[in-house]
C-alpha cells in the first residue's frame, strides 16, 4: 500500500517513514505545502498522512484539495495542537482520523490498516475473491483454503489488482503504486511483466482460475467478467 506523508518536522518524517516502510508500505514524504499538493496533484495514494502547521499553508487545505479530485485516498490529520475546532473542522471536510502529536508509530501503523480495511475493503480484514483469500496484515495468501507462497511484491500486487478489479490498470500506475514516485524515471516498465506473469502462475498452479487479462498496449485488468 502507498502512503504519502506531509511533514515538515523531519526527525519525525524520516521516523514515521521508517517505520512504515518497516512495515511493508511504499512510503513518499512532502516536507512542505508545495510539495505536498504537487505530489497529491499527480500522483494517487492509499492513504495521505498531513501535518496542519506546515510552513508555508495548512494541511486542511490540502485535505480539501484532495476532496476536490472524487479521491478514495484515506487522510489521518495529524498536528501538534489538541484542538477540537481542528478535529470537527478535519472530520467535516472528508478525514478519516485525526492524531495529536506525539502518537505512537504503532498506533498510526494501526489506524491506517483501519482505514484501508474500511475504504479498499468494506471493512474486513480478510480479502476474498472468489476462490483466493489474502490477509494484508499476515501476508498469507490461499487458493481454496490451500496456502501458497507469494513475494512481497508479488502480495502486493495481488492486494493492488483485487482493490481495483474490473478496471484496466496501466504498466505506469502499477509501477508507481508498487515501487513508488521516483520510478518514473526508468526507462522502461517492462519489469512488471515478470511479477505479473510469476503471480499468475503461483495462482493458477495451485487451482485459482486466471483472472489476470492482459490489455495489450496499455497493461492488465483482473476481472472474472469475459
Amino acid at each position: 500500500m502507498k502512503v504519502l506523508i506531509i511533514e515538515d518536522e523531519k526527525e519525525l518524517l524520516n521516523s514515521i517513514s521508517t517505520y512504515l516502510r518497516m512495515e511493508g508500505y511504499v512510503c513518499e514524504e512532502a516536507c512542505d505545502f508545495q510539495e505536498g499538493s504537487e505530489k497529491i496533484n499527480v500522483y494517487e495514494y492509499d492513504c495521505i498522512l498531513a501535518d496542519i502547521g506546515l510552513p508555508d499553508g495548512n494541511g486542511l487545505a490540502l485535505v480539501e484539495l484532495l476532496k476536490t479530485k472524487l479521491s478514495n485516498t484515506g487522510v489521518i490529520i495529524i498536528s501538534a495542537r489538541n484542538s477540537l475546532e481542528d478535529k470537527i473542522k478535519g472530520l467535516d471536510i472528508g478525514a478519516d482520523d485525526y492524531l495529536t502529536k506525539p502518537f505512537n508509530l504503532s498506533e498510526l501503523n494501526a489506524r491506517i490498516r483501519s482505514i484501508l480495511r474500511r475504504r479498499k475493503f468494506e471493512g474486513k480484514k480478510e480479502i476474498d475473491f472468489h476462490e483466493i483469500r489474502a490477509n494484508p496484515e499476515t501476508l498469507k495468501v490461499f487458493v481454496d483454503q490451500k496456502p501458497i507462497l507469494l513475494t512481497k511484491k508479488e502480495f502486493d500486487l495481488l492486494i493492488f489488482f483485487i482493490a481495483n478489479k474490473n478496471k484496466v490498470l496501466t504498466k505506469e500506475s502499477i509501477v508507481e503504486h508498487l515501487w513508488g514516485d521516483y520510478i518514473d524515471s526508468a526507462d522502461s516498465f517492462d519489469f512488471i511483466y515478470a511479477h505479473v506473469s510469476n503471480l499468475r502462475k503461483k495462482l493458477v498452479e495451485n487451482g485459482a482460475i486466471d483472472y489476470l487479462q492482459t490489455v495489450y498496449g496499455v497493461g492488465y485488468k483482473f476481472t472474472d467478467h469475459d
